[in-house]
């Protein structure tokens, strides 16, 4: 017996539906697997793939609060109604609350980190660098949509300015977590040559 609450449950792992290299959008739309729109959203699923990495060494590492730690997880799931909205033409999932939600734990995070001085590298430990992972992998999935969007795909503002905000939130997060661990890896210019 199911409930009927539940809604749509996944039975069948193969439908062979998308054999011969197209799949449906939720509006039922057929395109390319090659199509941007299929491009953006597996970037996305592959950016929450590496969301859920970070999450799997965030939470035993006690490099966050509680709290900071239940908003970073959210990101996944925000993260599961970018896909969807980009899968399903004309709904909006995404608000302007979400962003703000990051900017709020941006500003926490940042506070008491000193100014940078120079660039910093990805690295300062594995939490850090699967932050740095979630970050240049975000920044892909901003490229994609926007993309997407010059093509002629209308896209809610909402969900750019919450990918790009995504992608400040991890280099922040980033710079936190190496300091609680190895430390920040500073860029170092090379020897300037002499003529």
């Amino acid at each position: 017996m199911t409930d009927k609450k539940q809604g749509y449950r996944l039975t069948r792992i193969y439908t062979r539906t998308g054999d011969k290299g197209t799949s449906r959008l939720g509006d039922g739309q057929v395109f390319s697997k090659s199509d941007a729109r299929f491009e953006a959203i597996g970037t996305v699923d592959e950016l929450n793939s590496w969301m859920g990495l970070l999450l799997n060494h965030l939470r035993p590492s006690g490099d966050v609060t509680a709290e900071q730690l239940s908003t970073i997880e959210q990101i996944q799931h925000r993260l599961f109604d970018v896909g969807g909205e980009l899968a399903m033409p004309g709904y909006q999932l995404i608000q302007e609350e979400h962003t703000k939600a990051l900017e709020s734990l941006i500003d926490e995070l940042n506070e008491p980190l000193p100014p940078l001085t120079n660039f910093t590298l990805p690295g300062g430990g594995t939490t850090a660098c699967h932050c740095h992972m979630v970050r240049t992998v975000a920044r892909r999935a901003e490229r994609c949509v926007v993309r997407l969007q010059e093509s002629g795909v209308e896209i809610n503002a909402p969900l750019l300015i919450y990918l790009n905000r995504l992608s400040d939130v991890m280099y922040v997060l980033s710079r936190h977590c190496a300091r609680q661990n190895d430390g920040e890896v500073l860029w170092r210019a090379s020897p300037k040559s002499k003529l």
